[in-house]
């Protein structure tokens, strides 16, 4: 079974093990609607603290479909693993996205680790720490649905570079990755994990914090790197940088005619693999049915097979049932 039949934004985001509430309660629009927070009986504390000036509990709402959560302060790891026996001994953190606001825990978390882990890849979704938003639902909806500035017109010359936008304050952000790989790597016995094959992948903003972990950390060591539908700027790579597949469609309005990151990665001399979709928006995750960009997880799994990262660890290294 491939993943590109799956549905995108009108699909159901459950999966049982974690989520026990009805189908029938979902929107299946843009509506932001309340949701009871559901319960994460598998996902593990990382232990890095809180969130300074964050008044408001977490909670979290529906929106297309899709579990978000917001106002995150307590980070946490929720292991996927692979059935015993399937394991390949990779291991991959996904970060979903939202702005640094929210989290799209089902279309870019739960969905994409359960994907990878059918595949035999054990898959850690990170729930790391937001930046404030407000805590009455009607002020956040409101906050989210303010009049926005369009974006910049894409770029007519080859030379004119597009302008960077701020950097965030990513240093809460940085520290629930770091903590999230150092864990693997402590239970990767226990998990059944090779150490050299820890990757990353990351959508949105969590592609932004996949690139930022690469590019400042000092602790972690990653083997791969697949920023989805993150932005194209152009970077300074390390020279320790892991390859990289990075995935976006030529109608996100992230993309405006960049690739500059890819451009710097190939200057580098360090493998990438890019694919611009002809469409699919952005915030596609596993699927946006009758968009070219449906395909991506393919052609993630078949970059993870040629560039040796699935090779079946042996039975006496794989974790017990």
């Amino acid at each position: 079974m491939t993943y590109s039949n799956r549905k995108g934004f009108a699909k159901t985001f459950i999966l049982t093990s974690l989520l026990l509430f009805s189908a029938s309660a979902m929107a299946q629009d843009g509506t932001i609607t309340p949701l009871e927070a559901p319960g994460e009986p598998k996902a593990i504390p990382l232990g890095t603290g809180g969130v300074a000036e964050q008044p408001a509990p977490e909670t979290w709402f529906l929106q297309w479909g899709d579990p978000m959560a917001r106002n995150i302060s307590t980070a946490t790891l929720t292991p996927f693993l692979p059935e015993p026996g399937k394991a390949k001994g990779t291991a991959v953190i996904v970060a979903p996205g939202g702005g640094f606001r929210w989290l799209s825990m089902g279309n870019e978390g739960w969905d994409v680790a359960k994907a990878l882990s059918d595949q035999g890849i054990a898959a850690f979704v990170l729930k790391y720490r937001l930046h404030p938003t407000p805590e009455s639902l009607d002020d956040f909806t409101a906050w989210m649905n303010r009049p926005r500035p369009p974006a910049p017109a894409p770029s007519t010359s080859q030379s004119e570079i597009p302008p960077t936008p701020p950097q965030q304050d990513l240093s809460n952000q940085l520290e629930d990755a770091e903590a999230a790989y150092a864990m693997i790597l402590d239970r990767a016995k226990e998990w059944g994990i090779d150490t050299d094959r820890i990757g990353m992948i990351g959508f949105s903003a969590g592609a932004g914090l996949t690139m930022h972990a690469t590019l400042h950390s000092k602790t972690m060591k990653l083997a791969f790197i697949g920023p989805i539908y993150g932005g194209m700027g152009p970077v300074e790579v390390p020279k320790n940088a892991p390859p990289m597949f990075n995935v976006i469609a030529t109608d996100d309005f992230l993309f405006r005619g960049q690739f500059g990151v890819i451009d710097s990665w190939y200057k580098a001399g360090i493998p990438v693999e890019f694919h611009l979709y002809q469409n699919g928006g952005h915030g596609f995750g596993l699927g946006n049915p009758d968009r070219t960009s449906n395909r991506w997880f393919d052609a993630f799994m078949y970059w993870l097979e040629v560039n040796s990262f699935l090779k079946a660890k042996s039975t006496s290294d794989q974790a017990a049932p």
